[in-house]
């Protein structure tokens, strides 16, 4: 693969990373019991404002990212590196079943309980959203950076909100039929697909950033 396209399998990576480090089937109880409250039609409201803003969000670092990082200096290898050590520690905590502690603070969660509206906080940011999934998008815009590649990472992230959406409005089916053990073992695996992408992110960079340790 180069800078210039992808094939199918590098659009399908990127969105399945996108799943593995959201991890929405996992965040499922957590929209079940933010939203007991409201009756179905606000609960509907709710689960379109917040994917609607996970896909904002991933669009805008996917096409204004690069430019951030230029702005203070940061160049896209050491990003990489850093992004990957981000990616493999939210993998971690997926395996050990932490997740959650890492997502949304004690603080956050404190805010979030005075917040009428909780479709963009806590939902979209940081629990769907949050620092590993723009990191990764990120990661892939200044990686492969041509229009084409821009545009199928846009309709993948497109597709990915469009997922969640779907998930979240299964999601009282889906609690039932799973139950918690059945969405932890999901998690768990989510986590390992997870660490290996983290780790190669991590390879990429130290690659780039140190030639000939690697090779």
């Amino acid at each position: 693969m180069n800078t210039l396209a992808l094939d199918l399998s590098g659009y399908i990576k990127f969105f399945v990373g996108l799943f593995a480090l959201v991890n929405p089937i996992g965040i499922i109880p957590v929209f079940i019991s933010m939203t007991s409250y409201q009756p179905v039609a606000e609960r509907n409201r709710t689960n379109l404002t917040a994917n609607l803003a996970v896909a904002i969000i991933l669009w805008t670092s996917l096409f204004l990212g690069d430019a951030i990082l230029h702005i203070f200096g940061i160049s896209i290898d050491s990003f990489r590196i850093a992004g990957g050590i981000l990616v493999v520690t939210i993998a971690m905590s997926m395996i050990s079943g932490k997740l959650g502690e890492d997502k949304q603070n004690k603080q956050e969660k404190s805010e979030t309980a005075v917040r009428e509206s909780i479709g963009v906080v806590p939902l979209a940011l940081p629990l769907m959203a949050g620092p590993g999934a723009i990191s990764s998008t990120i990661v892939w815009s200044t990686r492969y950076h041509s229009w084409v590649n821009l545009l199928a990472f846009s309709i993948a992230i497109a597709l990915f909100a469009f997922c969640c959406w779907l998930l979240f409005r299964a999601a009282p089916v889906m609690v039932r039929v799973l139950g918690q053990t059945g969405i932890n073992v999901i998690t768990r695996i989510m986590g390992l697909l997870l660490m290996a992408l983290g780790i190669e992110f991590i390879v990429t960079g130290l690659r780039a950033s140190f030639p000939g340790l690697l090779n």
